[in-house]
């Protein structure tokens, strides 16, 4: 039995054998990584700021229903012409296909009116129905982004403890830089493409969070059983021979995930697109710096501040 185990695991093995030298290049990882968080940085404040959703801003939610089937397409460009900025369009999930829902950054009653005329005016061979009005006032909108931070530097701390617990402090400091790494990126995404920055972003953020900790703990775990191990290697040699070690692992387990919400992404409608694409991009990102960040972090960090050798 185990030698057909070993067999298969051999089978499950793209990359055999492998001699990376990964911690060579870190430097120009190092660049590339600063290079791209300092592009979202100013992309976020030629724009102004992140682009907030009615989730964080306030606004109103509109569901009307059409008469006839109708797109969200047509209602988005009516919407634009109508000089209605930073609108979401989406179908009604579990609705009927006439069902549309609208959010506009307004909270104004009198607007309500004014909105629902303009758009039949717009489609006067399609009339509609106003089925709900939801409004969120800034009030709300700032607990909610309060909230949201909250909950993104909660995951942050409970992480640096348990891995602390797990490894050692190094390596959760290192984690915790590939982690900031992997939000500010596909954030700084978001800002170049000026896409909104909703509760279900934030959740996006935080399953990249998990994602790439994952990637990041089963290479530190190698790690860690290759500096006892391989003693008389260098800490380079040592992560460099462990990266190699998962790399198989690591490249099925993201390919196969970037399968999924690639679909997802093509598949899945405007109403998922914008979350599809916050996990495409984390998904990548996160596999780059679990090998490109994380890692060269403990490097550099023994570099300046050398570990001492355990004997026995």
């Amino acid at each position: 039995m185990d030698g057909e185990k070993a067999e298969y695991l051999t089978m499950l093995q793209i990359f055999r054998n492998t001699h990376y030298d990964f911690q060579g290049k870190r430097r120009v990882a190092f660049t590339i990584s600063g290079l791209l968080i300092l592009i979202g940085i100013a992309a976020t404040i030629v724009r102004g700021g992140p682009n907030y959703s009615i989730d964080f801003t306030g606004g109103l939610q509109v569901v009307v229903r059409f008469e006839q089937n109708i797109d969200e397409g047509p209602v988005r460009q009516a919407l634009n012409e109508l000089n209605y900025k930073d609108t979401e369009v989406k179908k009604v999930v579990g609705g009927s296909q006439q069902d549309i829902m609208i959010r506009i950054p307004t909270s104004s009653d009198e607007d309500v009116v004014a909105f629902e005329q303009a758009l039949q005016s717009t489609f006067p061979e399609n009339p509609i129905t106003v089925l709900s009005v939801d409004v969120v006032g800034p009030k709300i909108g700032h607990e909610l982004r309060n909230a949201a931070y909250l909950a993104v530097v909660a995951a942050l701390f409970f992480i640096v403890i348990y891995i602390s617990w797990r490894f050692q402090y190094r390596y959760a400091i290192a984690a915790i830089a590939a982690l900031a790494h992997d939000v500010l990126i596909v954030f700084g995404l978001f800002s170049i493409l000026h896409l909104q920055i909703s509760l279900s972003i934030v959740a996006a953020f935080l399953t990249i969070v998990g994602y790439s900790l994952n990637d990041t703990i089963v290479v530190f775990d190698r790690i860690r059983e290759n500096v006892k191990k391989l003693r008389s290697s260098t800490l380079i040699d040592q992560i460099n021979i462990s990266i190699n070690e998962t790399l198989s692992r690591t490249i099925l387990t993201s390919g196969t995930t970037l399968i999924v919400v690639l679909v997802l992404y093509l598949l899945g409608g405007s109403v998922l697109h914008d979350f599809a694409f916050a996990l495409l991009a984390g998904v990548a990102v996160g596999t780059y710096s679990s090998i490109f960040v994380a890692s060269p972090i403990l490097v550099e960090w023994n570099i300046r501040r050398p570990e001492k050798r355990r004997k026995g």
